[in-house]
């Protein structure tokens, strides 16, 4: 293999950390003798002796096989195929895990508190209706709107995860609408183990490391058990994209030919564009007097030097017109520079500390405490300071130093365009400590002659979260440098005539203002940027309180055998409080936080049964009553039944009532506000400024979703060690809570609905040209479809190749998604299916991941493919070269534009892992693993777009990674 140039510069730190990890694993290990590990199973669902578990029920009993689809993630498989040092980016390759916020998509996410964390979305149905468990109990949010970060959780005590994949609401409580993830941890471990790991992408960037230990001991003959557990991890960020597949320009634009009348498609997707009205330094996009808009074109250069634009072949829209070209194809596509100074991935900062004991005081009880300590920072860049309008009068000091008063004469105004390549990009740099502590006591004792199991616990976790963001824009300050001019001979602040000041020091002598050049590259002072940027943040304290009791029992036996049932209850109490300095409440381009402040709590209580019916048919049904402060009491239930005929085959259907409370942000949030800019349909103009505040609504209601699966699993013994189950599921959301945002609302007004009309106007500050007025309401419905496949087939070699050692595993996960559809039920606007659709809010038509691995006691190779189908950019749009639908309503031609091209490539992705196992001698064992992620370096899913032009959430965005490490354990 060719190594790059940038790849080898960083060879020598990454071995380095290979050094440092051997170096651990060469150290003696004082320890007992190891304890074998059993067996880790493979299939879908885990078959057990004696009492089992299954997550996504609470009744405990022998060989029980719960009627909802489970897909079970052993620990051997996350050490095999991982394909980073997080696990939660292991998860996400996972089919029927969808859309999941990660760092690497959240870089946008400014105002909103989500930046960097690593929340699971089962079914695309969104993060807040996927409920996240660690050990079969809630943990707190990391967000105010519930989110559970999954760095926050003890990786390298995870055993396993649990995926259900089906509403679980009747055993759990409120967010199990799509399903249920849950971290089990292996809270008997016995020993010692370190596992050290560093890596780096192909391109030399990227690099990481992490170092986690964890020990186990029983005390006291037994009866007593101590675990604990303390993980680092790093990643160094990638602030700007130097990738090769994102300079080539394939963009959609306006088709300045089209009309409603003529045949045209009103967007063509074509190469070589780029950005026209903004460049590094600034370029003038309008002026006025005189002759209109006769200084379009001129952009300024390093030092302020004067050039003219070479607008290409083709403009959108056309040259010559009353606003701009807002993109060219060929001459100067590539002077602007956005799609460069953007970031690929976050620097993020992770240390965790975690620890359990537990003692039997007796044979019927067993007392426990956990506590856990988790900090993460992250630091992401979330894209340059675009300002799309800047209004320069003609008496600015900057403008008639750069271009002169001859050249300046009759002009009134001038209007740039830029990124501000001088200002430093505006940054996520979030930072949260998240704390949970545990205590309970379970056990089992004889009732009606049988055991019966039960535990009970109190908990509570407090988040500590400081939403920073770095280098943002104040407005009013930033339009103060802006318009600098020079100071007049007798001038309040003393200064010689002709110095270049800004206009309100003149008259407000002590605003501290520093004027600002807005024309080239490299005259912007460090002062002007000091005054004109700042560094909002607010502080939010998150708490969560639960406690929670349950019993499980077998009261009686039918003549086709035991009836299990199971009861329990449960009170959570969910908090929110922070604060905001004044300084950062308003007046700031995103941010402007206020702090949320409110608390609700709920009452639970629930009953559920498994009875067999005989001939190899098995019932469970579930329902849970819940009280909730806010919004009242509700109802959920589940039924469900496996019917075995034969040892081969087994069918499973489920019905469920389902809900999701609404959540701490959606009933508290005391006005977000964000400022962008938008198209406007009345006029065509883009880049129109606007401020929208967010408001919480605490009449909303929860959502009720009803979710129906039917699957059939095949084990057949002519085949051993092969299974496969194929599933079906529909959900059906109503009353789902969601907003409309500015565009939306502009859209709708603009389509004659006039309630939109209300939710926007003037904005009263002057800042910015509209204010939009955006809160939650139950008014949507959605409903989700699909079929879900899962096959795994274990065998041992030497029954293929005679006296062969170890064993091959062949393992294939998929998903088709068929119906993902949102109703909005506003009148007159058509719901769009995004099954298919790869921009936007995508969602693939196929998901999939396909394992091969082979396992001896020397070694272990696996090979990943894993990838999405192809599919549109989106599903809104109508393909047509010629021929174009023509005198459509203004609804429909805004709803469902015409294009040319609308076929996006899907991709797939190869992943290789090759480990090397090491007896170290006294029960201790050793690995040494590499790890290849994109094996073959193929590019990210491709978007049409400027900016980053891929599809960040299902996309291998890095290239080419290697990984390299050490695991060593005494058991």
């Amino acid at each position: 293999m060719t190594t790059s140039m940038p790849f080898r510069r960083y060879l020598p730190a990454l071995a380095r950390a290979t050094s440092l990890a051997a170096l651990c694993i060469a150290t003696p290990v004082f320890a007992q003798d190891a304890v074998p590990q059993s067996e880790q199973a493979t299939a879908a669902e885990t078959q057990a002796e004696g009492e089992i578990l299954v997550t996504g029920s609470r009744v405990v009993r022998d060989g029980f096989q719960s009627p909802t689809p489970l897909t079970v993630l052993t620990q051997q498989e996350i050490q095999n195929s991982s394909p980073t040092n997080n696990l939660a980016d292991f998860v996400n390759q996972i089919p029927a895990v969808a859309g999941s916020l990660r760092p690497a998509n959240s870089r946008l996410a400014i105002s909103s508190g989500l930046a960097g964390i690593n929340a699971l979305n089962l079914r695309a149905l969104g993060e807040i209706r996927t409920l996240v468990l660690l050990d079969g109990r809630r943990s707190v949010g990391s967000s105010v709107t519930g989110l559970v970060d999954i760095n926050t959780f003890p990786q390298s005590l995870v055993k396993s995860v649990e995926i259900v994949t089906g509403g679980a609401s009747a055993a759990y409580g409120s967010d199990a609408v799509a399903g249920v993830v849950n971290f089990a941890l292996d809270k008997t471990y016995e020993g010692l183990k370190v596992t050290v790991d560093s890596g780096i992408t192909e391109y030399g960037d990227g690099f990481n490391y992490s170092f986690s230990v964890a020990g186990g001991t029983s005390f006291a003959d037994g009866r007593g058990h101590i675990l604990l557990s303390g993980e680092v991890a790093h990643r160094d960020g990638i602030f700007q994209v130097d990738r090769e597949w994102n300079a080539r320009g394939r963009v959609v634009v306006t088709n300045p030919a089209y009309t409603n009348t003529n045949g045209l498609p009103q967007f063509l997707t074509l190469n070589q564009i780029g950005v026209a009205n903004a460049t590094p330094g600034g370029i003038i996009i309008n002026s006025a007097g005189g002759t209109a808009n006769r200084l379009r074109g001129i952009y300024f250069g390093a030092g302020g030097s004067v050039n003219q634009f070479n607008y290409g072949s083709f403009n959108s829209p056309a040259l010559g017109g009353a606003t701009a070209p807002s993109r060219t194809q060929g001459g100067d596509w590539q002077l602007n520079d956005s799609g460069r100074n953007i970031g690929l991935d976050a620097d993020d900062d992770r240390h965790g500390v975690f620890g359990r004991v537990s003692y039997q005081l007796a044979d019927w009880i067993t007392v426990f405490g956990e506590a856990s300590y988790n900090w993460q920072k992250t630091l992401f860049n979330a894209g340059p300071q675009l300002t799309g309008a800047v209004v320069l009068r003609p008496d600015n000091a900057y403008l008639l130093n750069t271009l002169g008063a001859a050249r300046l004469a009759g002009i009134t105004s001038v209007t740039v365009g830029s990124t501000n390549v001088d200002l430093p990009t505006r940054k996520n740099n979030s930072s949260r400590d998240v704390q949970r502590y545990v205590i309970g006591a379970e056990g089992d004792f004889q009732l009606f002659g049988n055991k019966a199991v039960w535990s009970a616990y109190g908990q509570y976790g407090e988040t500590n979260a400081r939403e920073q963001l770095r280098d943002i824009m104040n407005t009013t300050r930033m339009n103060n440098a802006t318009d600098a001019v020079f100071a007049p001979a007798g001038n309040a602040l003393g200064v010689a005539a002709g110095t270049i000041v800004c206009r309100s020091t003149l008259t407000a002598p002590g605003n501290g203002c520093v004027p600002m050049n807005r024309l080239g590259i490299g005259v912007v002072s460090q002062g002007a940027i000091d005054y004109a940027l700042g560094d909002p943040y607010r502080d939010q304290k998150l708490k969560q309180t639960v406690a929670g009791i349950n019993l499980s029992v077998v009261p009686f036996a039918t003549w086709a055998g035991d009836v299990s049932v199971a009861v329990g209850g449960e009170y959570r109490k969910e908090e929110v409080s922070g604060s905001v300095p004044t300084e950062f409440q308003t007046g700031w381009q995103v941010g402007n936080f206020l702090p949320t402040i409110g608390s609700y709590n709920v009452k639970e209580a629930y009953l559920e049964t498994v009875v067999p019916l005989g001939s190899g048919v098995e019932f469970n049904g579930a329902v849970r009553a819940t009280d909730y402060s806010t919004s009242g009491y509700v109802t959920t239930w589940k039924v469900g039944t496996t019917w075995q005929p034969i040892d081969d085959i087994r069918f499973r259907v489920t019905r469920s009532r389902d809900i999701r409370a609404p959540n701490l942000n959606e009933l508290f949030q005391a006005g977000t506000s964000r400022a962008n800019t938008l198209t406007n349909p009345f006029t065509g103009v883009n880049g129109v400024t606007f401020r929208e505040t967010t408001t919480g609504n605490l009449n909303l209601r929860p959502e009720i979703a009803d979710s129906t699966s039917v699957g059939v699993v095949l084990q057949p013994r002519f085949i051993p060690g092969f299974s496969f189950s194929a599933d079906g599921f529909l959900i059906k959301l109503q009353d789902a809570i969601g907003q409309f945002f500015a565009q939306d609302i502009i859209n709708r007004c603009f389509e004659g609905r006039t309630e939109f009309c209300a939710a926007y106007g003037a904005d009263p500050t002057g800042d910015r040209e509209f204010f939009f007025r955006a809160s939650p309401f139950n008014f949507a419905r959605q409903t989700v479809r699909g079929l879900d496949f899962d096959a795994t087939y274990r065998v041992p070699l030497a029954d293929v190749v005679d006296s062969a050692p170890g064993n091959v595993t062949l393992k294939a996960l998929a998903t088709r998604y068929i119906d993902n559809i949102t109703d909005s039920g506003v009148p007159n606007v058509v719901p769009v299916d995004i099954v298919g659709q790869l921009g936007g809010s995508s969602l693939p038509s196929w998901i999939y991941r396909f394992n091969a691995s082979y396992d001896t006691e020397s070694f272990a190779i696996t090979g990943t493919a894993r990838g999405v189908a192809g599919g549109s950019y989106s599903n809104n749009y109508v393909v047509c070269s010629t021929n174009c639908p023509v005198g459509r309503p203004a609804g429909i031609v805004s709803q469902f534009p015409t294009i040319d091209s609308n076929k996006i490539d899907g991709a797939t992705y190869f992943d290789l892992n090759l480990t090397g196992k090491v007896d170290m001698g006294g029960g201790a064992k050793g690995e040494v693993f590499f790890n290849v992620t994109n094996l073959f370096n193929r590019e990210p899913i491709l978007l049409p777009e400027t900016g980053l032009a891929a599809n960040s959430t299902y996309s291998d965005l890095l290239g080419r990674a290697f990984r390299v490490g050490i695991r060593m354990q005494t058991r």
